[in-house]
Order: C-alpha cells, then structure tokens, then sequence
C-alpha cells in the first residue's frame, strides 16, 4: 500500500489535465514559463527563468497535502502553465498559485484549472481556508480569483523574486465552511 508520500494527485477537467511534473518536461517548462511578462507576476519564480530552474523546481520535494500540477491540454498534452497550493499541510489553510503561459491568455484555462483544484482543496484535502494574490497590475488574475469563490481583501506587498524586489498585490481569501453553506443556502 502506498503512503501520503508516494500519492500523485492527478485532475482532468473538460479541455485539461492536471499533472505533477517531471524531469523530462523541464525543457517545455522553461519554455512555457520563460517570459517576462509570467514570471514578473510570480512571487517565488526568478527572471530570467532557465531550464536549470525548471529543473530545480521539478526536483524539488513535494507535499503530497499541498499538490502542484502541470496545466497540460488534453488534445495534445501542450504544457500551458501551472498551478498549485503551498503552505505546510499541517496548516488550517493554503496559498492558490498559478500561471499561464501567454499564448494561452484568454482561453478560460487558469479558471478551468483554478475550479479543479479549489474542489481538490474542498473536498479531498478539506482545507478550511485558501488565500491567494494578484500583482496590483495584473488584474486578469484578479477576476479569475472572484470566478472561484475568493473574497477581495486588503492590498498588501510581497516579494517578487522576479521582479527583484516588493510587488504591490491585491489580497484574497475563500473559506470553505462559507462556500458550503452558501451552496446549502441556494
């Protein structure tokens, strides 16, 4: 039998698969992700993004309770960007991340991807509380963050490895029990 160590958590939506990454897809990676106008919107990515850092990310340990995913299409496994929730899994709630690579912009993908892990959090992992963050000049997050459930909250400042420095951002927050008990509600 397998433990919570060794358990990949895979999602396929519609037009979607969510996937972990792997070594072999560090080349497609890069490629997806290695544009300014990505990375400058991402607290955790550096610019430029390299394959050595596509290789370092993929690498790196995961936390079976807190997934991140590959957002692959279905019709030709095309990597289109990532997403995932980080935090310690023995925490009340987790941070939302994710992109898209621009060629993909306007497609829905960051929501259809965004609704598949938000019902991962809710109804597998039962996480109470998930945050997220938007950079205060990228408001297309924004809206894709209010089409899953979450509340705006404060502005704020974070660091952006990116950017290489303090990124203004918009605060956000969905809590499960409301989200439940609204949908008991309707």
């Amino acid at each position: 039998m397998m433990d919570a160590k060794e358990t990949l958590m895979f999602a396929i939506t519609e037009r979607l698969l969510l996937r972990p990454g792997w070594m072999e897809d560090a080349p497609a990676l890069s490629r997806a992700i290695g544009e300014e106008a990505i990375v400058r919107n991402l607290s955790r990515a550096p610019w430029p993004y390299a394959l050595g850092d596509a290789q370092t990310f993929l690498a790196s340990p995961r936390d079976p309770l807190r997934p991140n995913f590959l957002i692959c299409r279905r019709d030709d496994a095309a990597i289109v960007g990532g997403i995932g929730l980080i935090g310690a899994s023995d925490a009340d709630e987790a941070e939302l991340g994710y992109w898209i690579g621009s060629a993909h912009w306007g497609h829905g993908y960051a929501t259809e991807a965004g609704r598949a892990v938000v019902a991962i959090a809710d109804a597998s992992l039962r996480i109470p509380r998930l945050r997220a963050s938007h950079a205060l000049d990228n408001p297309a997050s924004g809206r894709v963050l209010a089409k899953l459930g979450f509340r705006q909250g404060a502005l704020g400042r974070i660091h952006s490895i990116g950017r290489g420095g303090e990124m203004e951002v918009r605060l956000f927050s969905r809590d499960r029990r409301s989200v439940v008990e609204q949908a008991l509600a309707a």
